[in-house]
């Protein structure tokens, strides 16, 4: 269903969402790719302006919530390098694989991610795009398309398919012409989306391209790369699980210290790359005392929720601390998404969804 409501209120780093707990600013990383000065900055400017805690997304971004100076911390994002534009700055939602280029894949993608995010600033109609509205790049590994992105590719044995809604159009394209055909649909969705902020909530997305034939969705993901991984190269990425998404301050600036590249992924985890064997075993024994997971079979990988109270208005529930008490007793087995009320933001693609009634969770989604 289209939406009623006219105004994109997705926040962005210059223009932030008012929560209860505060200013919120979201800060795009395309590809979920950041430097480790970068995240310092973040780190930084949580500590200092805010609530001293950098939330992880569902498109790979970061979020600061409970900001005293807004202007402080959009000059801080700028100067890390993290504000390329400030008319784009919150349409360059753009997920990739996120180990592409070190791990398996078919074509490393990364090239891609840069390559759109200079077209998507470069074209002013995209300005227009609602904040919501984002661009998956699937290196043929299958993990990002799933996930549902409004316009997307995925690397495969005929060529490049483009995507739309999670879908497979049945079109495909070369490789040159990939940053310029996602550009031009994205540009056309502006153009016709009336109240519409996402592909799927068009009465048929497949105007968008025409010939197109949509296929079944993509199988999701629902669990990122977890612990100790070996690169191509031989040099080892390690796979970090944040519960619930919510990074400390003083914990990012530990992840920062190892001074090499990190992604953050679409499931709210982290990944730090390019480390020799010695420095990632050090690594790993130094950060795991600090509440992050290296475990695949830890129950963190099964539970997930959204911001709830005292954060957001709409919440009936402190929704992250019931998954912790979840957590905690045992009680989590099946994927789980905890939500403070029935808009269930920031609910993965599968699993059980329970709403906070306010004395209790009911099963939204089975």
């Amino acid at each position: 269903m289209p939406r009623t409501r006219h105004t994109d209120a997705c926040p962005g780093a210059l223009q932030v969402h008012q929560a209860a707990d505060g200013a919120l600013a979201r800060v795009r990383l395309p590809g979920g790719m950041i430097d480790a000065a970068q995240l310092a900055a973040l780190a930084s400017a949580s500590a200092r302006f805010g609530s001293g805690t950098l939330e992880l997304t569902a498109r790979g971004n970061v979020q600061i919530r409970g900001i005293t100076d807004t202007a402080a911390v959009a000059g801080a994002v700028a100067e890390a390098g993290l504000l390329p534009s400030t008319t784009h700055e919150r349409v360059r939602n753009i997920v990739a694989s996120p180990l592409s280029g070190r791990v398996g894949g078919v074509v490393d993608v990364r090239g891609w991610v840069g390559e759109l995010d200079a077209a998507i600033q470069a074209e002013p109609a995209l300005a227009s795009l609602p904040g919501r509205f984002w661009f998956g790049i699937d290196d043929g590994r299958g993990d990002v398309s799933g996930l549902g992105s409004d316009v997307g590719v995925q690397v495969c044995g005929d060529g490049v398919a483009l995507l739309l809604a999670g879908r497979d159009t049945g079109v495909r394209l070369q490789a040159r012409e990939v940053v310029d055909r996602l550009v031009g649909i994205a540009a056309r969705f502006v153009e016709m989306r009336g109240k519409a902020w996402r592909v799927v909530e068009l009465a048929d997305p497949r105007v968008l391209v025409p010939g197109a034939e949509l296929g079944a969705r993509c199988a999701p993901v629902s669990t990122p790369p977890v612990g100790w991984i070996s690169q191509d190269d031989g040099r080892v990425t390690l796979g970090v699980v944040v519960p619930l998404g919510v990074l400390p301050a003083r914990v990012a600036e530990h992840l920062a210290a190892m001074g090499t590249p990190l992604v953050i992924t679409p499931w709210r985890s982290v990944l730090v790359c390019d480390l020799d064997e010695a420095v990632a075993d050090a690594t790993l024994r130094v950060l795991a005392p600090m509440g992050l997971v290296f475990d695949e079979a830890s129950p963190w990988l099964s539970v997930s929720a959204c911001t709830g109270s005292p954060g957001c208005a709409h919440s009936a529930a402190d929704v992250r601390a019931d998954a912790a008490l979840a957590v905690q007793a045992g009680e989590v087995g099946v994927r789980r998404h905890f939500v403070g009320c029935e808009r269930a933001c920031g609910s993965p693609p599968v699993g059980e969804v329970l709403v906070a009634t306010g004395d209790g969770y009911r099963l939204l989604r089975p």
